[in-house]
């Protein structure tokens, strides 16, 4: 890992033992431990709230959609279409996020939910390389009521409505709270990357950026 300086104060992506506590957050979704605080409650503590500007109205959430896996991603607010990856475990136990060679991928766990079904379905990307920004690299900017657009293998559009962007600090993860999903029946979506700042002597980030997003609609691409 570079310690050479980062831009804006971004890194790279969730590595190491913050791989481990993603795969922890995972296996607690196996074990059903799902519901967590609702989204609208005040953060505190390891939770910042970066996109939560109070009154505005959100719209009611849609019914969980048939399960089909990502295809791509859509965020119109950054400008953003990326490819989604599905991606497994790699040997040493960890997620595999896409290559620093696809910086503009996204990879989503295949092994959890895939999104607009019933459940909190987990993407993560980059935000830099140790050369340019990455596929994420703007997603600490996206505000309450955004909208990301996942296309599906089944030629349908899931759409979902951010209500929340959380800076979590790494050494206080609770993983129910961020992967969680925050309602038990809704379809919900979490988009993770780095963030905070950079820690030279450790080569890693204090933080990650959270949104949380439920599905409000669907169509066809």
């Amino acid at each position: 890992m570079s310690s050479e300086p980062r831009t804006r104060g971004h890194g790279r992506l969730l590595t190491g033992a913050a791989w481990a506590i993603l795969l922890l957050a995972l296996w607690l979704w196996g074990r059903e431990a799902t519901e967590g605080p609702s989204a609208g409650a005040p953060a505190t503590g390891d939770v910042a709230a970066a996109g939560r500007p109070p009154g505005r109205a959100l719209p009611p959430p849609h019914r969980p959609l048939p399960g089909a896996p990502p295809s791509a991603l859509t965020i119109r607010t950054l400008g953003l279409h990326a490819p989604v990856e599905g991606h497994g475990l790699t040997p040493q136990g960890a997620v595999e996020p896409p290559p620093y060679q696809r910086p503009g991928a996204v990879a989503w766990y295949r092994d959890g939910t895939r999104p607009g079904s019933r459940g909190a379905a987990v993407l993560v990307g980059h935000v830099d390389t140790e050369r340019a920004p990455a596929v994420f690299y703007d997603l600490g900017s996206l505000r309450r009521g955004d909208t990301v657009s996942i296309d599906r293998a089944d030629g349908s559009t899931a759409d979902f409505t951010v209500e929340e962007v959380s800076v979590v600090a790494k050494d206080r993860f609770d993983p129910v709270r961020v992967y969680g999903p925050h309602h038990r029946d809704r379809a919900e979506l979490r988009l993770i990357t780095c963030g905070g700042e950079y820690d030279r002597d450790r080569h890693s980030y204090r933080a990650n950026v959270v949104v949380s997003a439920y599905l409000t609609g669907s169509g066809r691409h």
